[in-house]
C-alpha cells in the first residue's frame, strides 16, 4: 500500500532512513511536496509522542529529496501551552526540508469567529467530472481521486478548486491526511500562464482551524487562488473545506513559474 509505505521507514530516531516509496510519490527529480511534508510530520509526532494538536506548520523545500535521506526532530521549546518542533531531511549530505511545526493545547475561547464557506459552494464531488490524468505524475492517478470542483477550464481567473481523496484512508490520521492532500493541486497562477511550462512548490505555510478535521467519505474541497504573479513567481493562497463547507486548512505557498 503506497501510503502505508510511504510513512513506514520512519521510526522517531534520527538518523539515515532509505524511502522506498520514493518512485511511487515521485514528481519531477524529487518526492512530491506532499508526501515529503508528511514524512517530516510523522518524524515530528513519532520523536515526541506525547505532543498537544498541531496548531501551525513552516514548510521550506530546498533541494530535492531521493531515497536515501536522513531523519532529525528537536524540540525548539516548550511552554505550557505550546510546543514548538523542528524536524528536517537531509539528502546527499545536503538539507533538502526544513519544518518548523507548532503545536499547541486547547484554551477557553476569548474569541470567537468562524472561518468563511467557500463562496461559491460547489455541489457534492459525485456532481462533477473525474479530472484527467493522463498528463499528470504517476503519484496522483495512483493515490487520488479528483473531481472538478467549478465550472471554469482554461485561461481566466487565477482560481483552481477540486473535490479530492485519498484512496487509500484508512492509514493516516485526519491531521496527516489533510497534510499529504494540502499541496495536491496546481497552483492558481497556471491559468494565467501564457505559455506552458514548469512549476515548483518553494515554500508552504498553514494553519489547522480544526485540530480534529472530519468530512464526509474523505473528500475535501481544496483551491488555491493566486493573489499575485510576475518575475517568475506566484503568491498563492491554499485553502481546504469539508464537505459542509467548514474550512479545515489555510494556507500560503510560493511558487516558481517557469517557461
Amino acid at each position: 500500500m503506497s501510503v502505508s509505505a510511504l510513512i513506514e521507514p520512519v521510526t522517531g530516531q534520527s538518523g539515515p532512513v532509505r524511502l522506498r516509496a520514493v518512485p511511487l510519490w515521485q514528481q519531477g527529480r524529487t518526492l512530491y511536496g506532499g508526501a515529503s511534508t508528511l514524512i517530516a510530520y510523522t518524524m515530528a509526532t513519532r520523536a515526541f509522542t506525547d505532543l498537544p494538536p498541531l496548531r501551525a506548520a513552516q514548510i521550506g523545500f530546498v533541494a530535492p529529496i531521493g531515497e536515501e535521506i536522513e531523519l532529525s526532530a528537536e524540540i525548539v521549546r516548550q511552554g505550557r501551552n505550546v510546543t514548538q518542533v523542528r524536524s528536517e531531511l537531509h539528502c546527499e549530505g545536503k538539507l533538502a526540508l526544513t519544518a518548523f511545526w507548532l503545536f499547541g493545547a486547547a484554551r477557553e475561547a476569548n474569541a470567537l469567529h468562524p472561518a468563511s464557506p467557500p463562496e461559491p459552494m460547489p455541489g457534492p464531488p459525485e456532481q462533477y467530472d473525474e479530472v484527467g490524468t493522463e498528463t499528470a505524475p504517476s503519484f496522483l492517478k495512483e493515490n487520488f481521486e479528483m473531481r472538478r470542483a467549478q465550472d471554469e477550464h482554461g485561461p481566466g481567473e487565477p482560481v483552481m478548486r477540486r473535490w479530492f481523496r485519498l484512496k487509500e484512508r484508512d492509514v493516516l490520521d485526519p491531521v496527516g491526511t489533510l497534510i499529504l492532500l494540502g499541496d495536491t493541486l496546481p497552483p492558481g497562477a497556471i491559468r494565467a500562464m501564457r505559455r506552458q511550462g514548469p512549476i515548483s512548490s518553494i515554500n508552504w505555510s498553514f494553519n489547522l482551524l480544526d485540530p480534529a478535521p472530519q468530512t464526509q467519505d474523505g473528500w475535501w474541497l481544496g483551491e488555491t487562488r493566486s493573489e499575485h504573479a510576475d518575475l517568475g513567481y506566484s503568491s498563492e493562497r491554499l485553502s481546504m473545506w469539508n464537505t459542509d463547507g467548514r474550512q479545515a486548512l489555510s494556507g500560503l505557498q510560493s511558487v516558481a513559474i517557469f517557461g
